[in-house]
This record gives structure tokens, C-alpha cells and sequence, in this order.
């Protein structure tokens, strides 16, 4: 089925598919105290930095709810914008399952700036507000953009100044790193990040992401002298996250990070990070879901597309593995004959629609040239 409609339509990267077979050999001992799992601890200090503690969870939403956890108190709340996942994709689960206030700003094509923090700023100390605790960034942005790595030191740096813990939802992390041109280290934990929920399904996994914590302090209000590495392990469990054999997480993981001992990332000749051979495959599928992508975009415009009346306007910058654009319902639902996509939001008139084409490790050049026919035939 060929499809535009999200990167967890994907199948398994093979060499997951392989890293799980491996982990498949003989008995090992549960709840992740298992030798793929210690390797996996292992591989996250290369990546994130020595203090990095990694914790294989179930899915994405598990994965904000413990790092949102245990980054807040229970009377806590977390900023975020008006478009994140925590706010409008995940069925209020910070809210319904982890007690906490999602406190939405408006964003600016899916990112949001320093004063979103000054904005609650002022709440802190005020018994009658929820008290702002976190501050949750989500990088690839839900609109596809990426936030610069200037952009998040700043936002760290704000944050950290009122007390705020700083959380980054990054299931299109991978994706994020690539089209920056750094590791993930340089997006994280170099510019203050404290936890990530790190992403996996949508860039070759089967099932599982990730918590990884980044400092290790006390937890805000958390009252656990052990920090986010001692609150997290237990919120795990409380929260349903912990799979019994870990071991067949961690063996994705680790696949897409690589073991121990392996480049971070890729080095170009140039010197910059790219996806060059011996790049770990969570920057090769990454750089390739990216440059699908631009090829979509670029094909796009050089149908003529985007000409005054032919139909297609391009909504938001392409910056990772998504396009954003809105053209004629009827020609969408047209062109949906030819492959799956979403609708995203109401377009410019009645008759126009938003529409997502997103793009992934396993969609191919021939892929997005015969889409981009498709579109053009279906105008």
C-alpha cells in the first residue's frame, strides 16, 4: 500500500527486525536487568552524555506521561503549545493519567518562543493557579518545523531561570538531529534539555520508545531525594510502561542508536553530521524520511503546482519528513485513490482542505515522483 499518511504506517527496519530475533535466543531475565538492556544503558551515555539514564517504555504517550511525571508535582502544570501532542493528540493523558495542567500558548508554525514562559511566570507562588512546572517542547514540531539549536538553549535557559523543568517530546527527534545536521546529544542535553521521550516506531521500530533522563537532581515538588533516575523506574510501573520482557524494546533501541562503541552519528567529508556510511540507522532513516520530503516539496513546485491557480499552496516550511499544503477536497480525495493521506485542518475556503503528507524511512524516490503525478492528475 503505497501512503503519505503518517511514518507509523512503515513496517519494521529490517535490521531491527533483526536486533529483535537476536534478542530471541535463550531465556534472560526480566524487567530489563537483561544484557541487550545494559547494553542499551551503555550506548545512551555515548549518545546523550555520561549522565544519560535511558528507560524503555511501551509507546510515545506512556513516555510523556512518566518523563511529565516526573518532572512535576502533582499540584504541577506543563507549558506547551497550542498544537502539542500532550495537548490535542493523546486524549488528555498528562491530565486524565498524570494529574497534571496542560497550560497551551500559541505557537508560530508549530513553535513557541520565551515568552511562553514568562506568560505563566508570574502564576508561580499563586496557591489559586496550577503551578507551572515543566516546560514541553516537541521537536520535529507537530507542524513539521524544527527548533534551532540557539532556539533551545534559549527556551532551556528561560526556563531553568523560573524553576522549570525542561521536557522534549521527541518522536521525530531522529528526524529533528538530520535536518540540523548535529547528534542528539547537541539538540538535548548540550543545550539543557533535563528529559526526552525519545521516539522509535516512527523511524523503523516496531513498538516501544523511550525515557531518557538527562540530569539527575532532585524532581520539582516530586519529593523523591533520588531526582528524575529515581522517580522514573517507579512511575514506569505505576503507569502500566514497564514490559515484562524489556529486552525486545531495548533490542530496537539499541538498532537504531547502535552498540556500544559505534560513531554517534555520521561525518561527512565536509565535517558537518550527515548520514554517511557507518551513521548509526536512526540517522539514515532520518536523513532519508527528510530528503523524501524536500523531494516531495521540490516535485511539487516543479510540476508548476504551486502556480497562481493550479491549485496547491504549501502551508508551512518543510523543514524534517512532512508537507503541509491545502488544494481543492475534490482533488485531494482524488489523489487519495492513488495513496493514503490525512486531512489536517480546514483550508483557506469550504471547498479547500489542509492537508499532511508525511513521509518515512521505507518511501521511495518513484514514490513521491508517482504521488507528485497523482496530484497533478487528480487537479
Amino acid at each position: 500500500m503505497q501512503h503519505f499518511a503518517s511514518d507509523n504506517y512503515a513496517p519494521v527496519h529490517p535490521e531491527v527486525m533483526a536486533a529483535i530475533a537476536a534478542a530471541n535466543d535463550g531465556a534472560a531475565v526480566s524487567y530489563g536487568d537483561d544484557p541487550v538492556s545494559a547494553r542499551l544503558q551503555d550506548r545512551a551515555t555515548e549518545v546523550f552524555g555520561e549522565r544519560a539514564r535511558i528507560f524503555p517504555v511501551l509507546n510515545g504517550t506512556g513516555a510523556n506521561v512518566v518523563s511529565l511525571m516526573a518532572s512535576a508535582p502533582r499540584w504541577g502544570a506543563v507549558i506547551a503549545s497550542d498544537v502539542a501532542h500532550i495537548h490535542t493528540d493523546e486524549n488528555g493523558a498528562p491530565e486524565r493519567v498524570g494529574s497534571l495542567k496542560v497550560l497551551a500558548v500559541p505557537s508560530v508554525a508549530g513553535r513557541i518562543g520565551p515568552d511562553a514562559v514568562d506568560r505563566y511566570a508570574g502564576d508561580i507562588g499563586n496557591v489559586q493557579r496550577a503551578q507551572p512546572a515543566v516546560l514541553s517542547l516537541t521537536q520535529v514540531t507537530e507542524l513539521g518545523t524544527v527548533y534551532s539549536v540557539a532556539d533551545l538553549k534559549l527556551l532551556a535557559d528561560t526556563a531553568h531561570a523560573s524553576g522549570l523543568r525542561v521536557h522534549v517530546d521527541g518522536s521525530r527527534l531522529a528526524n529533528a538531529a538530520a535536518a540540523l545536521g548535529v547528534g542528539l546529544r547537541e539538540i538535548t542535553a548540550d543545550v539543557g534539555v533535563d528529559v526526552v521521550s525519545l521516539g522509535a516506531a516512527k523511524n523503523g521500530g516496531m513498538l516501544g520508545e523511550a525515557v531518557v533522563v538527562l540530569t539527575d537532581d532532585d524532581a520539582v515538588g516530586s519529593g523523591d531525594p533520588a531526582g528524575l533516575t529515581g522517580a522514573v523506574p517507579y512511575l514506569r510501573k505505576a503507569t502500566m510502561q514497564l514490559a515484562s520482557k524489556t529486552r525486545f524494546v531495548s533490542a530496537q533501541l539499541l538498532a537504531l542508536l547502535g552498540e556500544p562503541g559505534m560513531p554517534t552519528s555520521g561525518t561527512s567529508s565536509s565535517g558537518t553530521v550527515a548520514a554517511a556510511d557507518g551513521a548509526p540507522l536512526w540517522l539514515r532513516n532520518a536523513a532519508h524520511s527528510n530528503s523524501m520530503a524536500a523531494r516531495l516539496r521540490y516535485g511539487i513546485e516543479a510540476a508548476g503546482l504551486l502556480e497562481p491557480g493550479a491549485g496547491v499552496r504549501v502551508t508551512y516550511p518543510t523543514e524534517a519528513n512532512v508537507v503541509f499544503a491545502t488544494l481543492p477536497r475534490a482533488a485531494a480525495d482524488r489523489a487519495r485513490e492513488h495513496a493514503r493521506f490525512y486531512d489536517w485542518a480546514p483550508g483557506e475556503s469550504a471547498d479547500r482542505v489542509e492537508v499532511r503528507w508525511m513521509c518515512a524511512w521505507d518511501t521511495t524516490a518513484s514514490d513521491v515522483d508517482d504521488f507528485v503525478r497523482a496530484i497533478a492528475a487528480a487537479l
